[in-house]
């Protein structure tokens, strides 16, 4: 049995093309991917993220924990601040990635990937032993009773200012605060999400959540807004090059391999797991790296997709691919053979029997 979002009766009554997604059941789309995708591109959309996992952590440990169960350095956080990090998981590999909100010293919110809420919480709670950190007091899982909507494209700020006396369209990228939002007290809105396209993350009880709902629809409906479903939500992430959990990262990827050493941080106070061993690929290298590829040849690359010499042998494999809606090329990522993983340098991907030609090139594929 899927569980349905405070949202579900709104998506249902739109007429979305409801499917099973991480346990709940949720839109894919509305009017079409393409046509959705590109509103985020050029104006702003209303997505549900409600299945979404959020994780409390308390008490003067909180920070010592965080530093030790994930791989960016949680000392650089302040109060409003958010960090994108990860969870090493002992064998080189990611437990998930997330978003660690600092809300102060002894605070702070975790946001997981709904289809590892469980595996997550385990994984938290086990490594809470060792820090004195009990769930129920000091590890809290809120996320069946937290909804959260992403408004996300060039116009969102400027639209949701319109729901709270807060300013809003000036805050840096990737801060957070509390605010009264369409009238609803203590909602946490956030200058994140996973589009490119900018915008704002909302927190919220669930017994708000349809108020909230119809607020952002009315706001936005000048500026063009639009019900965005999780097919446009991949194209979107994926012509920046970020990393979907449990295609292009998961528990047999490491950071370094997936290009993100930039939240692994090797810094003198920060003894996370994994550490000498990621520390020992970052001076080594590794012996493959996730790396963006354009298609040269007529075909769309999807996930598990050999990745191939011009000869036929095997040096890599497709993780993600689309048909890019913004750039009207197929796009994907892979990981590949570090030898033959250089920026420029021809690949063939084997689709259907045939080996297409495909280009390695700098992500992100949209520059906005």
């Amino acid at each position: 049995m899927n569980k349905h979002t405070p949202f579900t009766g709104f998506h249902e009554e739109l007429g979305a093309r409801m499917v099973p997604f991480a346990g709940y059941l949720m839109p894919v789309q509305y009017e079409g991917v393409v046509a959705e995708h590109l509103n985020v591109r050029s104006k702003l959309g209303v997505f549900d993220v409600s299945h979404m996992g959020e994780f409390w952590v308390k008490g003067p440990r909180a920070e010592a924990y965080l530093q030790r169960i994930t791989s960016n350095d949680v000392s650089k956080l302040f109060d409003g601040k958010v960090q994108y990090s990860c969870f090493p998981n002992g064998r080189g590999g990611i437990v998930d990635d997330l978003l660690v909100y600092r809300i102060n010293a002894d605070t702070f919110l975790l946001v997981v990937n709904a289809s590892n809420i469980e595996k997550d919480w385990a994984w938290c709670v086990e490594q809470g032993h060792a820090f004195g950190l009990l769930p129920g007091k000091d590890l809290i899982n809120a996320s069946d009773e937290t909804a959260q909507l992403a408004i996300q494209g060039p116009a969102a700020l400027g639209a949701m200012q319109e729901l709270t006396t807060d300013p809003i369209t000036d805050m840096e990228y990737y801060t957070w605060k509390y605010l009264e939002f369409a009238g609803v007290p203590d909602v946490l809105l956030s200058t994140t999400g996973y589009t490119g396209s900018g915008g704002c993350e909302i927190y919220m009880k669930n017994v708000d959540a349809p108020r909230v709902w119809k607020a952002v629809l009315q706001a936005g409906e000048k500026y063009g807004i639009k019900p965005i479903g999780l097919g446009a939500r991949d194209t979107l992430r994926l012509e920046m090059g970020f990393c979907l959990y449990g295609n292009d990262i998961n528990d047999t990827t490491s950071p370094i391999e997936a290009g993100l050493g930039w939240i692994t941080k090797f810094t003198d106070t920060k003894d996370f797991i994994d550490r000498s061993l990621l520390l020992k690929q970052k001076e080594e290298g590794v012996s493959r790296r996730l790396r963006g590829f354009e298609m040269i040849d007529k075909g769309i690359p999807r996930q598990h997709y050999p990745v191939c010499l011009e000869d036929g042998t095997t040096i890599g494999e497709v993780t993600s691919g689309t048909m890019s809606p913004s750039l009207n090329i197929p796009i994907g990522m892979a990981y590949i053979n570090s030898e033959y993983s250089g920026l420029g340098h021809d690949i063939f991907i084997s689709i259907r029997g045939k080996l297409l030609k495909g280009r390695i090139v700098k992500l992100p594929f949209y520059k906005g």
